[in-house]
């Protein structure tokens, strides 16, 4: 089997120096910039719970969206290639995070819970079973140590 490799290289600069820079906790921002060539930049921060911004995307936000976007594309290229007519996406992801003194924290899961909507000539059930496949391919799910299931709703338009 040959392998191909891919690179993806980004760029996070931290915008959080307050003028002490971390001379304390509370002295510094969490905010930093998350630039990726010419894509436009993803204001980052960390968690409110961890004293970041909440109207910046967090790193927690930003791997339960990896996860989500990667399924989603996956289900989508599967389900052209098996004649079913998606014509419709959304997914309400979520993830579990726990906090521990010792090792900071982990993920324990994140749940996918994307609705779908397919037109009448589609079939359901390949609808349904299309995303058990997504989530085998997908690059990120294959990455992770923590389960990640699917929960997917099919309607018909």
């Amino acid at each position: 089997m040959s392998h191909k490799e891919h690179k993806y290289e980004v760029k996070v600069e931290w915008a959080g120096n307050r003028g002490s820079g971390t001379s304390h906790y509370r002295a510094y921002g969490r905010e930093h910039v998350i630039q990726a060539g010419a894509k436009p930049p993803i204001p980052g921060s960390s968690d409110p719970a961890f004293l970041g911004d909440a109207s910046r995307w967090n790193p927690e936000d930003l791997l339960v969206a990896s996860l989500s976007a990667c399924h989603q594309l996956w289900y989508l290229h599967l389900c052209c290639e098996a004649g079913v007519e998606a014509i419709a996406y959304c997914d309400h992801a979520e993830g579990l995070m726990i906090e521990d003194r010792e090792t900071g924290g982990r993920f324990t899961k994140v749940i996918l819970r994307p609705q779908v909507t397919i037109t009448k000539s589609s079939d359901v059930a390949a609808a349904q079973r299309l995303h058990h496949d997504a989530h085998a391919k997908c690059y990120i799910a294959n990455s992770v140590n923590f389960p990640v299931t699917c929960e997917a709703e099919i309607f018909v338009a």
